[in-house]
């Protein structure tokens, strides 16, 4: 065996020890608000009660996992591409293991910072910040929101007939592999994803636009990367979303909404009105102050829980603290837009498909670009059908490039009459 092979080998058993040490660790699950607490706070509220929350979590001792991450970490060569992929990954998950050590406490608003960044946080290429764009998305959503509900067909569909659409829907993609789409009515979010299973909130009732941001979003990228990275031979940390890809994960799976036409502005407002909102926590608003800011902006009593649970989950409802993870929405997805376009302008598409092997940040298709070429790491098993239609991506991507150089302030309706 050459030395390169025995490096490999070595790399790849300190994968396994990494996977192995984290196999316990459920990270929103730990922070995650049973939807009991929700009924029981909406019940004083219609009564005229208001009163903090009081969710509990279950405080863990992770000095084990830490020492062990620690050890894979030192372990890793920092000059090879593997295992300065190891070495990324486990520091992340050390920082995570802090912060299920101080759940409940304020400190973890500190380590979600550095794992998922703030609301202030500039955008890739740009100037402008996370709240900057969440801004901006509100503004507009706003402005259009009477001339939209007068040409927007208003009809909900029931948890039950969405479960079964979207049964039908991942079967017909995982051949390989069974995907169960269940009810759970202790769901908070509207859906959570896992690489066997997807579970969409009971009492609720969802829109055509959630059906299909749902099928996108959790099943065609959440369930589908977990699932090729679950089939790669010698890196399966791929098949775990590793905090440091969380950007990037959920700024591919919104990324798959944009390019499939299933996101709508009301989406993207409330994606950006959680990011003002955990601003807002950072500088001392409590639960409860959140909570109004969800209603004053047209949410219902229910949904507006749920997003300032996503704010507070974790961390002292009391203000001056909040759950970051929300910001990596808009800041992932624009990442990822820049990422597509940049492919596509150096001719370099293979690496958008890549990106599907597995639970990756944007910087390790780069990276591990290599190890695909010898077959070290495996190509992605599953595609969403978006991707896998070259020809179609590189046209959307193509026209983005170019549109991209119109400015639209300088844009005046006459120039768009004369145009035509």
């Amino acid at each position: 065996m050459s030395t390169a092979a025995r490096q490999l080998e070595r790399l790849a058993v300190l994968d396994r020890r990494m996977l192995k040490a984290v196999s316990g660790m459920r990270l929103l699950a730990a922070v995650s608000w049973p939807a009991s607490i929700q009924r029981r706070f909406l019940e004083s509220w219609k009564h005229g009660h208001v009163h903090l929350p009081q969710p509990r979590y279950e405080v863990q001792d992770l000095s084990a996992v830490r020492a062990e991450l620690s050890a894979i970490h030192d372990a890793a060569d920092a000059q090879h591409p593997l295992g300065e992929y190891l070495r990324r990954t486990a520091e992340s998950w050390r920082i995570a293991a802090e912060l299920l050590e101080a759940v409940g406490q304020p400190e973890v608003s500190d380590h979600c910072a550095r794992l998922y960044g703030r609301p202030g946080d500039r955008l890739p290429g740009s100037t402008q910040s996370n709240l900057d764009a969440a801004r901006h998305f509100i503004e507009i959503a706003d402005e259009l929101g009477a001339e939209l509900a007068e040409v927007e067909a208003d009809y909900v569909l029931s948890a039950e007939t969405v479960r079964d659409e979207l049964q039908r829907a991942v079967d017909s993609l995982f051949i390989h592999h069974p995907v169960r789409i269940e009810l759970d009515p202790e769901l908070l979010a509207k859906a959570a994803a896992g690489a066997q299973r997807i579970r969409l909130r009971s009492a609720t009732a969802f829109t055509e636009y959630d059906r299909r941001q749902l099928l996108q979003h959790e099943a065609f990228v959440h369930s589908l990367t977990a699932l090729n990275g679950r089939e790669q031979p010698n890196l399966p940390s791929l098949g775990r979303t590793s905090p440091r890809v969380t950007a990037t994960q959920e700024g591919l799976a919104t990324f798959a909404e944009l390019i499939t036409g299933t996101i709508d502005i009301l989406r993207m407002k409330r994606i950006s009105l959680r990011i003002l909102a955990i601003d807002m926590a950072l500088k001392g608003a409590d639960f409860i102050e959140v909570f109004r800011f969800f209603l004053d902006a047209g949410q219902s009593e229910s949904e507006s829980f749920a997003s300032a649970q996503r704010v507070f989950r974790g961390v002292p409802l009391t203000g001056g603290s909040a759950h970051t993870k929300d910001t990596v929405y808009l800041h992932g997805l624009l990442s990822v837009h820049t990422f597509f376009r940049w492919a596509l302008k150096h001719r370099r598409l293979k690496l958008t498909r890549l990106l599907f092997a597995g639970k990756m940040a944007l910087h390790d298709v780069f990276t591990l670009e290599p190890y695909f070429d010898e077959g070290f790491i495996a190509e992605p098993l599953y595609l969403p059908p978006w991707a896998q239609r070259a020809n179609g991506l590189a046209g959307v991507l193509a026209f983005s490039l170019f549109a991209n150089r119109i400015r639209v302030d300088r844009v005046e309706a006459e120039d768009l009459v004369l145009g035509l």
